[in-house]
């Protein structure tokens, strides 16, 4: 294998596998920084005293911010330079990093988190966006598209795994500054290894009214849809989404009407990559909707405290890490439409097995079925990823990322909402009507009665889990045949590469 890619060949060289391996490492933590507070927020509750509000902004700011910007540095990627917003985002992450480590107050702490929020919108696209610059071969870049498909749902599974074990023997800034080593890694690497590539296309002017209109329209959505997931239904919650959806619906009516929109609207009508897009959205709605279960599960119901829960909880991604390759390696042989609705069906019956849980059900019997979902839906997330990429011209490479991982996000809100609404009325229909109130709405409102109500509780819970992973199969079964019906015999575009 040469250093360097031969003149006039598509195959990458050893430059461009390093290259890779630079930008895994600031994806792993972007990623992780999802979910790396869960173990930490106790210690910044008894430092900082946040009130419950503040508590909740300082965890979710990130992913709302994040979510909110995806779009628009994914087009200034494609306008100003995907490695120049790249390195950028790594600087701002790394400072954002050191702020939030060195937060003195709850306000500090949120300005921190959302600062993060700007630098990892800056990190997430381009780092898909390069591997398109990186792999103009097919083959090649579907291998570094599963890589950074596993990386990312790595990072949210390791989050909490790493929040448990800094937190146990340092400060909680300690679960920030572990950011600082990658990011001044990528500003040393990033320039040499990676190249600068953006659209060749004129441009024309940056839509800031239309970047504006995007951040209103996913803010108010996501954040709505998560919290009509965690307290059922109620006016503003309800209103906030009505009024991200109406945003969404002007700034869609703004990009159909612009010479150089933010969004190509006609990328999306393609099979290869809307379908994709869609498909994907599906797979986070069934991932994040189930994770919350399966982890109270572990740790309400069988006991395990948080740390061993996060451990246990791993054990899916060994399966992961064999199926995603293989799934990538079918894909080059037959109908990759195929090899996804398979993926998806797998997955479905991982999930069905889940519903057969009961109070005897053995642990090694349920990570056995873990397994077997989550190396499904990995799978076929990768071919959705690789496809949708494919399908993109280099020259909007940035933006088509940015859609595919802000319908990721959105996706993710909703299984929250859908997924945790199923396990909820299964959960209150289960108790007995005179079961403390507390302790019908939640099991976490149980873990203080007596001994009877709370094993009344664990086996709602359980039944609770049954009706989500019911609904997650439901999801995946809907996935297989949308891309059985919208990606067969559909190849991604490779593109001219300019």
């Amino acid at each position: 294998m040469t250093l360097t890619t031969p003149p006039g060949t598509l195959r990458a060289g050893r430059r461009e596998w390093t290259a890779l391996g630079v930008l895994m490492l600031p994806l792993l933590l972007v990623s992780m920084d999802v979910s790396v507070l869960y173990f930490a927020i106790p210690s910044i509750s008894a430092d900082l005293r946040p009130g419950a509000t503040a508590q909740l902004w300082i965890l979710d700011m990130y992913g709302f911010v994040l979510a909110g910007l995806l779009i628009t540095m994914g087009a200034l990627g494609d306008r100003v330079g995907r490695r120049k917003l790249l390195l950028g985002g790594a600087a701002l992450f790394g400072l954002a990093s050191v702020a939030a480590a060195y937060a003195d107050s709850p306000g500090a702490l949120i300005a921190a988190r959302a600062l993060l929020g700007v630098g990892g919108a800056c990190l997430m696209p381009s780092t898909l966006a390069l591997i398109r610059t990186l792999f103009r071969d097919a083959a090649q870049r579907a291998t570094a598209v599963t890589l950074w498909t596993t990386v990312m749902a790595s990072g949210i599974s390791l989050g909490p795994v790493v929040s448990g074990a800094l937190v146990e023997h340092f400060w909680w800034g300690s679960v920030f500054l572990i950011n600082l080593p990658a990011m001044v890694l990528l500003l040393i690497l990033g320039p040499p290894l990676l190249p600068e590539s953006k659209g060749t296309a004129a441009p024309g002017r940056f839509d800031w009214a239309g970047a504006l209109l995007s951040l209103a329209a996913l803010l108010p959505l996501i954040h709505g849809v998560k919290e009509l997931a965690e307290g059922g239904w109620r006016p503003l919650p309800a209103l906030a989404v009505t009024t991200g959806l109406l945003i969404a619906l002007l700034f869609l009516r703004r990009q159909s009407r612009l010479a150089h929109p933010m969004v190509d609207l006609g990328l999306l009508r393609e099979r290869a990559y809307g379908g994709s897009v869609l498909v994907n959205l599906l797979a986070m709605v069934a991932t994040v909707g189930f994770a919350v279960f399966l982890t109270q599960y572990l740790q309400s119901v069988l006991g395990q405290s948080p740390l061993e829960a996060a451990l246990w909880s791993l054990a899916p991604s060994l399966g992961v890490v064999i199926a995603a390759p293989t799934a990538a390696a079918l894909a080059k042989r037959v109908d990759r439409a195929a090899v996804m609705t398979g993926g998806f069906l797998l997955s479905a019956a991982g999930f069905t097995s889940l519903t057969l849980i009961d109070g005897d059900t053995p642990l090694w019997a349920v990570l056995a079925g873990a397994t077997v979902y989550a190396s499904g839906l990995v799978s076929a997330m990768t071919l959705a990823n690789e496809s949708a990429l494919g399908a993109a011209p280099p020259e909007r490479a940035g933006a088509a990322a940015a859609v595919l991982e802000s319908g990721t996000e959105l996706g993710g809100a909703l299984g929250m909402a859908v997924l945790g609404s199923i396990g909820a009325a299964v959960y209150t229909a289960a108790m007995p009507a005179t079961a403390p109130a507390a302790a019908r709405e939640t099991l976490g409102g149980a873990l203080a009665s007596p001994g009877p109500v709370l094993d009344a509780a664990r086996g709602a819970f359980t039944d609770a889990l049954n009706g989500a992973a019911g609904g997650a199969a439901v999801v995946m079964l809907l996935a297989a045949a949308l891309s059985a019906t919208l990606l067969r015999g559909g190849k991604p575009a490779a593109g001219a590469d300019r």
